[in-house]
């Protein structure tokens, strides 16, 4: 006979003392029962109602939200979107936290998974502990910083307002504004809009240009919408079939500003959301690895080569730098934003493919910005062969990044230095560079 299914849980209430954060922007709770509960909007050591969101009886943990606080954190403030909470936009995750609460919540997740992932404490990681705003974004409790110079808006079906998604969810919440949304996002008005026929609508706010940019997916069959914004703005489309996308009015590319140079970036490729981003990140990448005239790099996961610039222009005229990225795209824009330095070659494909056919045995300088997923035990290992005296590490995840610092000390190699930047407010995300040398 078969097993009678499960009985789902979705709706119970439970009364829970709060634990400690997790990875991806909840708290821990049990049940009286003993049931494991993974709860959002809660701060640790709250007292809540919590509502189960997802999950059956017997499964290994329910998803839940925290419906109403009996006894608050003295962490916790009164959310400043009208937006956040149970059930509505997913996009934040922390509003009803104040701001260094915030960050002190973030280190909580890289501290444990660190530690239980390679087995380092802070102060093996050369860590301080510490997780550092963007310059402008220590902002007094109740202040959102206007950072996200990328907003993907998803619109409802029946009524055509653009929208976010609700966490976890294909249902879209019509919002009138996004309080993290940078100015040059929400100047546009996509909010005030029909956008009747489209799936989703991106916008793009350049950083140290006005280009504007939005990037509109069609539902299968819908035609394209004339698009008047309140600002010029170029567009492009989303191919149903292809999933190419195409230029239909101004300029297929925006231009980005950092580390004092000027990068093309086409059809919506990626580049850092936070507008401080980009140069927070190659200060840290340079200034640990320290490059020396004449030394040779690579580049790994470049995108559109905004660290294999900054490597270029401080090695000089003698040194070498190899970049590989898997998008065709970016590497196009990749080798037009690099064609001033001749002695550096971008080559596209996936990293673990590329790697090992361009016959490298050696290499000075490694700098890695890898997916969320990580590089993986393989292309680690592939890296400690090479005999680099520093490799540096951009991290958009904690678990992947401490998941590979175990791959490197298999290898020889130790984290000298690590930082942690904010560089998405509001939300679980962090970024962290961590510097690896090989033991001495």
């Amino acid at each position: 006979m078969p097993a009678e299914p499960k009985k789902s849980l979705v709706g119970e209430e439970y009364e829970v003392e709060i634990g400690p954060v997790a990875h991806g922007g909840h708290c821990i709770a049990r049940t009286a029962e003993g049931q494991v509960l993974f709860v959002r909007h809660t701060l640790p050591g709250e007292r809540v109602v919590a509502r189960v969101t997802e999950g059956e009886e017997g499964a290994r943990f329910l998803r839940a939200d925290a419906v109403r606080i009996l006894e608050a954190s003295k962490d916790r403030i009164e959310a400043p979107c009208p937006f956040a909470g149970p059930g509505r936009c997913g996009g934040c995750d922390w509003q009803h936290a104040k701001p260094g609460a915030q960050r002190r919540l973030k280190a909580d997740v890289i501290a444990e998974q660190l530690q239980r992932l390679a087995g380092l404490t802070p102060e093996e990681a050369g860590w301080d502990g510490t997780v550092v705003p963007a310059e402008g974004d220590k902002l007094p409790a109740g202040q959102v910083p206007q950072w996200r110079t990328r907003v993907q808006y998803a619109v409802d079906a029946t009524t055509g307002k653009a929208g976010l998604r609700r966490h976890r969810s294909h249902e879209v919440e019509p919002i009138d504004h996004c309080m993290i949304a940078a100015e040059g996002v929400s100047e546009l008005g996509i909010e005030k809009r029909d956008w009747t026929g489209m799936e989703s609508v991106e916008a793009i706010a350049a950083t140290g240009s006005q280009d504007r940019q939005v990037i509109l997916t069609p539902r299968p069959g819908a035609r394209l919408p004339l698009v008047e914004l309140d600002r010029p703005v170029s567009v492009l489309r989303v191919d149903e079939k292809s999933g190419g996308v195409h230029r239909v009015h101004g300029r297929p590319f925006v231009r980005e500003r950092a580390d004092g140079r000027t990068h093309r970036v086409g059809n919506g490729g990626f580049w850092q959301v936070h507008p401080k981003a980009a140069d927070t990140l190659v200060t840290a990448v340079m200034q640990g690895l320290l490059p020396r005239k004449g030394e040779t790099a690579l580049d790994l996961y470049c995108g559109v080569g905004l660290f294999a610039g900054a490597l270029a222009d401080r090695l000089g005229e003698k040194g070498a730098v190899l970049g590989i990225e898997s998008g065709k795209r970016a590497v196009e824009d990749a080798r037009h934003n690099l064609a001033d330095f001749p002695r550096v070659r971008i080559e596209q494909g996936k990293v673990e493919s590329v790697l090992p056919r361009t016959g490298i045995t050696e290499v000075d300088l490694i700098v890695l910005d890898p997916p969320r997923a990580g590089a993986g035990r393989n292309t680690v290992t592939h890296l400690t062969s090479l005999g680099a005296r520093r490799i540096a590490y951009v991290a958009c995840d904690p678990a992947a990044l401490a998941r590979d610092l175990g791959y490197f000390r298999e290898g020889g190699y130790r984290v000298r230095t690590l930082r942690a930047f904010d560089l998405f407010p509001m939300t679980h995300h962090v970024e962290c560079v961590a510097i690896l040398e090989p033991v001495k």
